[in-house]
């Protein structure tokens, strides 16, 4: 079978990067319908939240690395077919029990999914600049797609309950046939015996030596930026609507469209900054536009928390692109599954944790004490990584001077030596 090119076979699996992400995020204009329709509480509606990260994760700890053995192909082509399984589960869906399946399900996919297509764009990356920009805004553009495209058809569109997932369902079965002709880039190494395949998919997250340092130095970033993403997603829609009175659903899904979009239009703008770079300029951003978004919900002045959107987002991108830069250079080819299964772990604890503690207490302490605290958990964070970049960067200096003395001195030892032998 003729395979595609490498540089369209890397836009094949963007777009799959991107609707994997899209398809997490659609259900989310929903949820007050499902809960209009079937009268459950909000701790059911968290349940739902929780159970797809919880799913997620597990697949992310055991299946994450498997495509450093098999192949990216075979593990994406597996994921793909669940999330369209998933897709008929939500179509199907008619009480909260199979609505619990189908995300349960989805998050599965995802997880198998989104640490291969990571891998995967770096493996195909025309430049690295392109592959830096791809798996920084490929996350954002999914999620803030969801949002938007589900937001409007929930409002405006015929069988709003149905139709997003029958349009993903398409889009997901067209990918998957493309696949068909991407080439692997991954050597298939396999097991060498029943134990390494057990030990393999053993829920693990493993680290190679050189990437460890790097790695957590890495995680205020993640953290930081996936829980302020996983407060728009989580608390976004309650905001929207009891703060702002926006009852639109489309309207709605425009709001929290902006952060996303923002985060990826940034993340398409600032590729070419070195990683010190972006975070330097990120750190201020998140934290910056997260404290310009509550100053809106507390003042209930809608202006002013679209502005801190559109900070935070281009905040969320810088950094959460800077950390990434960082973990892609110190990580070896054969390895990528792995280490990146690993930084979506960390993400998504991030991001779901937070969003599920506070979709428990919100009904206690209120919706805006909630963001409150919330937003101090994001600030905190942001400040321990911006301490941690400078500190590195500190260290780096100095590393530099070092070298550059050391560089000095032996040219001035040449130097002597050739005067010498001159003479």
């Amino acid at each position: 079978m003729t395979r595609l090119h490498p540089h369209r076979a890397f836009w094949v699996v963007t777009a799959t990067f991107v609707m994997v992400l899209f398809s997490s995020a659609a259900p989310s204009p929903l949820y007050p319908v499902y809960q209009e329709l079937w009268g459950f509480s909000a701790f059911t509606l968290t349940a739902v939240f929780a159970i797809y990260v919880a799913t997620m994760l597990a697949s992310l700890l055991t299946v994450g690395s498997l495509s450093d053995h098999i192949g990216r192909r075979p593990v994406l082509a597996v994921a793909l077919a669940l999330l369209i399984a998933s897709m008929i589960l939500f179509v199907a869906a008619d009480n909260v029990g199979v609505l619990l399946a189908a995300r349960a399900l989805q998050g599965l996919a995802t997880g198998a999914a989104m640490g291969t297509l990571t891998a995967t764009v770096v493996d195909l990356q025309p430049t690295p600049r392109l592959g830096s920009a791809i798996t920084g805004a490929a996350p954002t553009i999914g999620l803030a797609g969801g949002v938007a495209v589900a937001g409007l058809l929930v409002e405006y569109a015929p069988a709003p309950r149905f139709l997003i997932y029958e349009v993903i369902l398409g889009l997901f079965a067209a990918l998957l046939i493309a696949l068909l002709i991407v080439p692997e880039t991954s050597e298939r190494i396999g097991f060498t015996s029943r134990r390494h395949l057990v030990a393999t998919l053993a829920p693990r997250v493993h680290l190679p030596a050189p990437v460890r340092r790097v790695f957590f130095a890495a995680v205020p970033a993640l953290v930081a930026t996936w829980s302020l993403g996983g407060l728009y997603l989580s608390l976004g829609s309650s905001v929207v609507a009891r703060v702002f009175g926006v009852e639109n659903h489309a309207e709605a899904g425009v709001l929290l469209f902006v952060f996303f979009a923002s985060a990826a239009l940034t993340s398409l703008t600032i590729t070419g900054r070195e990683a010190g770079t972006k975070l330097a300029f990120g750190y201020p951003a998140l934290a910056g536009g997260a404290v310009i978004s509550l100053s809106g919900v507390l003042m209930e002045a809608l202006p002013l928390y679209i502005v801190g959107s559109i900070v935070a987002g281009a905040g969320f991108a810088a950094t959460f692109l800077g950390a990434l830069d960082s973990i892609i250079a110190a990580t070896p080819a054969q390895q990528r599954g792995q280490v990146f299964s690993s930084v979506f772990v960390a993400s998504y604890l991030a991001f779901s944790l937070p969003a599920v503690v506070a979709g428990l207490v919100v009904s206690h302490i209120g919706l805006q004490e909630t963001v409150v605290g919330y937003v101090a958990y994001v600030l905190l964070l942001a400040v321990v990584g911006a301490l941690v970049t400078a500190g590195i960067r500190r260290r780096s200096a100095r590393s530099g001077d070092s070298a550059t003395s050391v560089a000095a001195e032996s040219d001035r030892t040449i130097s002597d030596r050739t005067i010498s032998v001159g003479r």
